[in-house]
């Protein structure tokens, strides 16, 4: 690599601080701005003299500043616009109606609900309308397509600085198409939608997995493939990126020059090739990454200088940021650059350095994925406080089919007119995304799949450094003695390293039980945005609701030693309750459930059914015994015809007796349907222990967690969450009525032990 090709990287890591500061800091945005224009305005003046030596140093650092400072103009600017809509007062669970179009795609949330981007422009609370210009995040129940006007009715909350959406809408009083999409969103959304029908009658999980392999459309995959995915380092396939764009940009190109086009023709073709598939798939953070970086690359294709990938790269993330500045908070957007980046500077070193030990074909193939890996890594561990072992070994045997999977399935939905063809294509294209799925789900399911870690900064740093350390000991040895040294300290880091993470696995598993309370009678898990709480009565588990991850699931279940759950309550069917599932069903004896509000919530029981655990229909007034203690189910009522499913119809249950403090578990239950229980005559108060209804939402009945009479309030609730979960109103009630609150959020795990007339609360973490 030469030095000149690292030239952009100051105006990319400018940039990026830029908008960063820009975003989170929104009200500064035109002092940052204006600071940074004037900046680069004297350093162009001292560029300018003459005998200016390092002239070319100086005029890097000008225009890096100058395209700072356009990402933050573009912050100053759309900020107006965006104080309009904050300044609404629409938050407080006040009803509104949104009216909006669609501009991304939508997908499945942990909750259950579908998420997708909109802009809104007219917000009406009550009979007032204002009329407003600002991107939303909506969650409703389905899926329109990109382009639709949509109206919301529902709530909504303001969002925290750094977000794209100022607003989260939640459509509760449903969600109105009023215009379809037009002209050539229509046309795509066809073939999308074609693509998805076209996969019905084959095997599943790898049917649905095909849509999401050829346009990242991943409505069709099941929860317990998205879990294995993720678990084996494998959602990369179903986020459309660099690769995908790589792919349909080279075939493009190809084909035209097999035509005998001229290169400006060849550069043109598939530049509307890139920006037809980029319609096609929807405009992510990392697809608007994989295009801009295509695009610039084949502006080099046309002007005849290629250049280098790093340099590309940062010319691509600069255009993405002054595009769009919220992406310097996006996630996605980070993994896809340190993905690329990493494959770019890392894959060929490091694959040289591993001929040293294995063949020269094995090496460059693990090149690939071991980069990625290890830039990713720190990363995801801000979401996941996990290091999947087995992730490059999946990636490494996936590589050869994705590809494939990628192409076919392209090529079948652009077939879709001719629905013949389309059908051949898709039954091809079966065979390689099965091959994906069954790696998937065979790596996710192997003994120490995944690797407990710290979690947040102390986290990420830490597995910089091991990867660090890694590439150090892999990279082609010097001859040096400084080099030498080198090596050998980061052998022995790493080696230190694996002690540690072996007795830290250690102790969240086989010697979890000593670091938790051994009186422990009830039990909120850790488990992120969910519910999985357990209790333990006389050597029989209860679980009610698993969470949305099996990995985080049974980490719990391990730490706790619990081997057998005697009953598993699933209060309702939302992933955020059900999601874990696969993590615990090899354990369960019996399990209460409520009523399905669909087929998929059917397909899933009777997936427990074939399990051998045996189900049990929750009703009002249901009975039965958990070791020496008695549960009863007192909510939903059977046939009840106003509360049919979902939320409303959670399963509400007591456990008293048997050393288990009176306790009451609410479910997802809202307001409503908690004054029906109230009203219901079920309740037999006190219970000193509740499980706050649907994360210590804002939609509560005071009036019934005062009649209660509780002590302590456990809410299971995910750090960060997209929701403002637990909701400071709830906390406060709760708080003036005597409640000593428990929130995962805070205080990690969460036990209560029962101590004669008393209760005691253990926090895995000092409160704040």
């Amino acid at each position: 690599m030469r030095v000149r090709d690292l030239r952009l990287v100051p105006a990319a890591a400018a940039g990026w601080g830029a908008a960063g500061a820009a975003v989170y800091l929104p009200h500064a945005a035109a002092w940052i701005a204006g600071a940074l224009w004037a900046a680069a305005l004297v350093l162009v003046a001292v560029t300018a003299r003459p005998g200016r030596r390092r002239r070319t140093l100086w005029a890097i650092a000008a225009v890096s500043l100058a395209l700072a400072a356009a990402a933050a103009s573009h912050v100053a600017l759309a900020q107006p616009a965006r104080d309009v809509a904050v300044h609404l007062g629409v938050g407080g669970d006040r009803a509104i109606s949104v009216h909006a179009t669609v501009v991304g795609k939508a997908e499945r949330t942990a909750a259950g609900d579908i998420a997708f981007d909109a802009h809104a422009d007219r917000i009406d609370v009550g009979p007032t309308r204002f009329a407003v210009d600002v991107p939303a995040t909506i969650r409703s129940d389905d899926r329109p397509d990109i382009g639709a006007r949509v109206i919301a009715d529902g709530t909504a909350f303001v969002t925290d600085p750094g977000r794209r959406a100022v607003l989260v809408v939640r459509a509760q009083r449903g969600l109105h198409v009023v215009d379809a999409p037009g002209g050539v969103l229509a046309a795509v959304a066809e073939l999308r939608h074609a693509l998805a029908r076209a996969t019905r009658g084959l095997p599943e999980p790898a049917a649905g997995l095909i849509p999401g392999l050829a346009v990242g459309d991943t409505a069709g995959v099941t929860v317990e493939l998205d879990a294995a995915m993720k678990a084996s380092s494998l959602s990369h396939l179903t986020a459309v990126s660099g690769a995908n764009c790589a792919i349909v940009v080279g075939l493009a190109f190809a084909a035209a020059a097999l035509c005998g086009a001229r290169r400006g023709v060849r550069v043109a073709v598939a530049l509307l090739a890139l920006g037809g598939f980029v319609l096609l798939v929807t405009p992510e953070p990392s697809v608007v990454r994989a295009a801009a970086m295509a695009a610039i690359a084949m502006l080099g294709v046309l002007l005849g200088r290629t250049g280098a990938g790093i340099a590309l790269l940062c010319l691509a993330v600069v255009t993405a940021l002054i595009a769009d500045p919220w992406l310097a908070g996006s996630l996605g957007f980070a993994l896809s650059v340190a993905a690329t980046a990493a494959l770019l500077v890392l894959a060929a070193p490091l694959a040289r350095g591993m001929t040293r030990f294995l063949p020269q074909l094995l090496a460059l193939a693990l090149g690939v994925p071991l980069a990625a890996q290890l830039a990713c890594g720190p990363l995801l561990i801000l979401i996941n406080p996990t290091v999947p072992l087995y992730g490059v070994v999946a990636n490494l045997l996936a590589a050869p089919a994705a590809p494939v999977a990628t192409v076919l399935g392209l090529a079948a939905c652009l077939a879709a007119p001719i629905p013949v063809v389309a059908s051949g294509l898709v039954a091809l294209t079966w065979l390689p995304a099965a091959w994906i799925s069954t790696t998937a789900t065979t790596a996710a399911s192997l003994p120490a799949s995944a690797l407990p870690w710290a979690e947040g900064w102390v986290g990420a740093v830490g597995l910089t450094l091991a990867g660090a350390a890694i590439v150090v000991v892999l990279l082609p040895h010097g001859a040096r003695r400084g080099a030498r040294m080198l090596r050998i300290a980061a052998a022995g880091f790493l080696a230190v390293l694996v002690g540690v993470a072996a007795g830290t696995a250690a102790l969240r598993t086989v010697a979890g039980a000593l670091t938790v309370p051994s009186t422990w009678t009830i039990a909120a898990c850790d488990i992120g945005q969910g519910d999985a709480v357990l209790i333990r009565s006389a050597g029989a588990v209860a679980l009610v609701d698993t969470g949305p991850d099996p990995a985080a699931l049974r980490a719990c279940l391990d730490r706790f030693g619990i081997r057998r759950v005697d009953l598993l309550v699933l209060t309702h069917y939302d992933l955020d309750h059900v999601g874990g599932l696969d993590g615990v069903r090899d354990r369960v004896i019996r399990a209460l459930h409520g009523p399905p509000s669909g087929a998929d919530d059917e397909r899933m029981l009777a997936g427990l059914a074939a399990d051998g655990i045996v189900l049990l229909d929750a009703y009002a007034g249901m009975t039965g015994t958990l070791g020496a203690a008695t549960w009863t189910v007192l909510w939903p009522r059977a046939g009840d015809r106003v509360f049919t499913s979902g939320n409303d119809a959670s399963v509400a249950v007591e456990v008293r007796g048997g050393g288990v403090p009176a306790s009451l578990y609410l479910g997802d239950l809202d307001a409503l349907a908690q004054r029906a229980l109230l009203g219901s005559g079920a309740l037999d108060p006190p219970y000193p222990v509740v499980k706050v209804a649907h994360h210590g939402s804002a939609d509560q009945s005071p009036e019934l967690y005062r009649a209660i009479g509780g002590a302590v309030a456990l809410v299971s609730v995910g750090a960060d969450n997209d929701y403002g979960h637990p909701r400071t109103e709830t906390l406060s009630f709760l708080r003036a009525d005597g409640y000593t609150i428990g929130r995962t959020d805070q205080d990690g795990v969460v036990a209560v032990a029962s101590d004669g007339d008393s209760v005691r609360v253990w926090r895995e973490h000092a409160p704040p």
